[in-house]
């Protein structure tokens, strides 16, 4: 049997699993502000912010050192086992949380959902470099990313409807089972990489093998460095930094959102399903855009350096007077239209970020090179997290979207000064 296009099937397997990762995440961020007063009762509500606050940068950090593990581990086992090792272990976490009872037991829990939803990401860069051709891999990149943004504008309203017939306990169970059920056509349609895999046809196997090979191919194909060798290159650190500072930007959002409609214009959870899906809108089409602006320069000509530039300094730009108006928005509908319009423009720049890897390394290197970036990246949205909860407790969130319009600014310097020239890498001893 043979499967035509196969590499998109693969990509929308792994978007939908990327839902489900947010779903999932999403689940105790809806839910706290209701459940918080059934399991705290007797604290006050900028107390119930601190103690989400803590459970959410131990998710965080466990996310870090997750993005770290499993750029190993995808480097290891490959990308049809890490992606079952990372979501089976995901998917019982969740259904775990139905026996947390207080911030232990939520930390204990979030942890163990933090370090295994972290193998998504290094996952699918890995896929995307194995699965893509070069010139795909933004267009790839953003299909996948979108399903960030779709899983943000599911599960709110998805697990506020939950929420008017189930207990909080029943509702993270029931989410859990979605991640296991995924895995039954992963494993039917995954069975190997594009080179050996029994259902590809030869012609989208060669289309695959032949685009891969870019600007340099023998810089590409024998260049493996050591962990040593990969961080002394200055475009890692480039990558590395660049990621860590525009991802906190969209953690802030995940994180956040809901409190800060609750706290700021007083929703009840009907009017957070109501309101809260639609800065997601904004960051599905950005992921879309980001990626079909990168295609299509790219087949106009444009270098892939100039592309990622671009792109990346394009979302970089949208998100910089944005984040400064959203100090005062005036009301709840401006308030949402104007994160869609920052999560459009993250998105627009985030999925040609995370190309780069693939970019300037291949095979073993690009999870590597990926999980450091996402650690990095998990430590910075944790520490932006942890002093959420300082900066509003007046119910002001000035200071916070200051901070985030200057990270953007430095994610794109770090591409720009730190990646002189986006091509493959090559040996210092060359």
């Amino acid at each position: 049997m043979q499967v035509k296009n196969l590499r998109w099937w693969v990509i929308a397997l792994i978007a939908l699993a990327t839902i489900i990762n947010y779903i999932d995440r999403q689940t105790l961020s809806v839910l706290w502000p209701f459940m918080g007063k059934e399991i705290y009762p007797e604290k006050s509500a900028i107390e119930l912010k601190e103690i989400y606050g803590i459970i959410s940068i131990v998710f965080l950090f466990s996310y870090a050192f997750g993005q770290a593990l499993f750029g190993k581990i995808f480097d290891w086992i490959g990308t049809r086992l890490g992606f079952v090792l990372s979501i089976g272990v995901w998917s019982v976490a969740t259904a775990l949380h139905a026996l947390a009872q207080g911030i232990l037991t939520f930390s204990i829990f979030r942890s163990i959902l933090g370090l295994s939803e972290a193998g998504n990401w290094p996952g699918a860069a890995k896929a995307n470099a194995e699965w893509f051709p070069t010139k795909e891999r933004a267009l790839a990149q953003g299909i996948f990313n979108s399903g960030a943004a779709i899983g943000g504008i599911i599960s709110i309203p998805l697990i506020a409807y939950l929420a008017v017939f189930f207990s909080w306990k029943a509702i993270f169970i029931i989410v859990g089972l979605m991640g296991l059920l995924w895995l039954i056509p992963w494993l039917v349609l995954v069975k190997a990489p594009p080179k050996e895999h029994p259902w590809i046809t030869p012609e989208e196997r060669e289309y695959i093998l032949t685009g891969q090979k870019n600007q340099d191919v023998n810089a590409q194909d024998d260049y493996v460095p050591t962990t040593r060798q990969l961080l002394s290159h200055k475009q890692s650190w480039g990558v590395i930094i660049a990621t860590a500072a525009i991802d906190p930007i969209w953690w802030l959002f995940i994180v956040w959102i809901p409190t800060y409609l609750v706290e700021v214009f007083n929703m009840d959870v009907k009017s957070l399903a109501i309101y809260g899906w639609v800065p997601y809108v904004g960051a599905m089409l950005g992921a879309w855009f980001g990626g079909l602006l990168a295609q299509n320069r790219l087949k106009a000509g444009w270098s892939v350096n100039k592309t990622r530039k671009f792109v990346i300094t394009l979302g970089c730009l949208i998100m910089l007077p944005t984040l400064l108006v959203l100090a005062n928005p005036g009301g709840p509908v401006a308030a949402v239209l104007i994160m869609a319009t920052i999560l459009f423009g993250f998105q627009t720049s985030i999925g040609n970020v995370q190309t780069l890897p693939s970019d300037f390394l291949a095979g073993k290197s690009v999870g590597s090179l990926s999980g450091f970036a996402g650690m990095a990246a998990k430590l910075a949205a944790g520490a932006l997290i942890y002093t959420v909860p300082w900066f509003t407790a007046d119910g002001n969130y000035t200071v916070v979207f200051i901070i985030g319009a200057t990270l953007a600014l430095v994610a794109m310097g770090s591409v720009w000064l730190l990646c002189p020239d986006i091509s493959p890498l090559k040996s210092k001893s060359e």
